[in-house]
């Protein structure tokens, strides 16, 4: 049987201290960079660029109740402009881009995921 066959990744991502990868390796994969990534940049953009956007958003759908798909779409319009607006920030795409490569090597370095670290303190 072969190291695929059970359910092992062969090569780089087996390597490390808990052979979860190589804590200095920075190489991403499709994954990381079409899905994860984003995830942290939609998280960020969210909670810490479109607060007012979010919450004029949050309580237009809360007035409203079943026909905030019609009387929020101006408030939908200017949340979904700030987070397109962030999205395409080169900057900030650069700032989540190190966040994530950092939580990984902490993770690969350790073995203990960030939300595993966050419940211990």
């Amino acid at each position: 049987m072969n190291v695929q066959e059970e359910g092992h990744v062969p090569g780089r991502f087996t390597s490390g201290p808990h052979n979860l990868g190589d804590p200095d390796d920075k190489s991403l994969r499709k994954v990381e960079i079409d899905v994860l990534i984003p995830k942290i940049m939609r998280d960020r953009a969210r909670a810490e660029k479109c607060i007012s956007e979010v919450a004029d958003f949050e309580k237009c759908c809360k007035d409203s109740g079943v026909l905030m798909v019609v009387k929020c779409r101006r408030e939908n319009n200017t949340l979904k402009g700030c987070l397109t607006k962030w999205y395409e920030d080169e900057a900030f795409k650069s700032e989540c881009r190190k966040i994530y490569l950092e939580e990984r090597t902490e993770f690969r370095r350790t073995g203990v995921s960030k939300k595993r670290r966050e419940q211990q303190h």
